[in-house]
């Protein structure tokens, strides 16, 4: 069978849906074209990961679901991971319910799911849409261009700092709906914002396959600072294919806080490219495998401005059977004099048949710079078990409180603090505590 057989797309029908949502023409192009592009491009290779071995073509069909007047109106399992104000909520393929603060409104801040930016910011949407992460990298870019519905589209003006967390609910509860997402975040000069989302599934285990192939692009003008933080709790029969990217011009910052709680395969590529001079990234991602779960995750920053500094740290828990090849990718671009890039990553392993990969990667092609790395894998230190227990803390309590304590670094930098609590609860399920 070839691999144009089996690919999850049809140019007609794809064509269709978007004039039937009354999508503007340039956007039905650029799905027509990705579709072509789909059918010629191949999977991404991972590395010591065959992701052609994983479901990464069940997206179901478009979906829609009825509109809701609040968050008390979805399943009580998810309603404690956002609040009524400032938010984004899509179930299924699209967007059922936005709010954003008139206060923010009035300062040109714009705050809406991606389809109806299409409609009141077509001009702008456009500008940006599919810049950051290219339509023709790979299959699965090619597949989300043609394939995307629902997102975040998220704008802040010139000089505007928007000081409460912005946030958005992506919520699956049937896994013969498609669920591809797109968020594009852009922030002009001397802006700065807070974006904070969570991907859940609420759909029975049992039930059909489905990919989630999500894509989170970051705009960052000259002298703004843009925070993502991002957790992802989909079940086990969803494969979570996610890639988030930035780039950022003089002066500026992104910052990413990941926390991969997921219960199925998954692949992540998390990327900042410091462009300006000056630029800045940060970079922590936090993850627990368990089961047979196969996990490959990629943090990257590429640095291109002079005195440009990034820092990425991933910690990973892994558990049962599962397994993960985590790399941590610096690379120093020519001319990007005075350059520091720092990566540590470190995993815990709970089960004799648990693996973890740690592939710290420096590629540097210029003299007068500063880059290091670290990287660890091992098991609970056993001294440091005995040393609770001789004082009266039980052996599974002491294992959790060494977990915990390894994961805090990451844990606490989720900027709001309802979310590090929603998030310590997914990693205490994964722990199976």
């Amino acid at each position: 069978m070839t691999e144009q057989a089996i690919l999850p797309i049809d140019l007609a029908s794809v064509t269709e849906l978007s004039k039937v949502k009354g999508e503007p023409e340039w956007m039905t192009t650029l799905r027509s074209e990705a579709t072509e592009l789909a059918r010629s491009l191949e999977l991404p290779k991972l590395e010591k990961t065959r992701v052609d071995r994983w479901d990464v073509h069940a997206y179901g069909s478009y979906k829609s679901s009825a509109a809701i007047a609040s968050i008390s109106e979805l399943p009580e399992s998810v309603q404690s991971f956002v609040t009524n104000d400032n938010v984004v909520i899509q179930r299924n393929s699209d967007a059922v319910y936005t709010n954003l603060s008139e206060e923010l409104a009035a300062q040109g801040v714009i705050f809406t799911d991606l389809g109806y930016a299409l409609q009141s910011h077509g001009e702008l949407v456009r500008k940006h849409f599919m810049t950051v992460v290219r339509k023709d990298e790979n299959q699965l870019t090619a597949l989300h261009a043609a394939l995307w519905s629902g997102g975040v589209f998220l704008y802040v003006p010139k000089n505007v700092n928007v000081s409460i967390p912005l946030q958005a609910l992506f919520l699956s509860e049937d896994h013969d709906a498609r669920f591809v997402p797109h968020v594009l975040i852009v922030a002009e000069d001397n802006s700065s914002v807070t974006y904070v989302d969570h991907l859940l599934s609420t759909a029975s285990a049992t039930g059909a396959k489905l990919t989630h192939n999500g894509i989170v692009e970051v705009v960052v003008g000259a002298g703004a600072t843009v925070n993502v933080a991002s957790v992802h709790g989909l079940n086990e029969n969803v494969t979570d294919l996610s890639y988030r990217r930035a780039t950022v011009a003089q002066d500026a910052t992104v910052n990413f806080v990941v926390g991969d709680m997921s219960d199925g395969n998954g692949m992540s590529d998390t990327t900042a490219i410091l462009n300006g001079n000056g630029s800045n990234s940060d970079t922590k991602i936090v993850l627990v495998g368990s089961g047979e779960q196969k996990l490959s995750v990629t943090t990257n920053t590429v640095h291109i401005g002079k005195m440009s500094s990034s820092d990425m740290i991933t910690r990973a828990v892994m558990r049962d059977s599962s397994s993960a090849i985590i790399n941590g990718i610096t690379k120093i671009e020519k001319g990007s004099t005075g350059a520091n890039g720092q990566q540590t990553e470190k995993v815990l392993m709970l089960s004799p048949s648990a693996r973890g990969d740690a592939n710290p990667i420096l590629l540097i092609d210029e003299d007068d710079v500063k880059a290091g790395h670290a990287a660890s894998v091992g098991q609970v230190n056993p001294e440091q078990v005995h040393y609770m227990m001789s004082r009266g803390i039980a052996r599974e309590e002491a294992h959790r409180l060494i977990t915990f304590g390894f994961l805090a670094p990451v844990v606490s930098e989720i900027p709001v603090e309802a979310i590090q609590t929603a998030l310590q609860n997914l990693i205490e399920r994964k722990l199976g505590q």
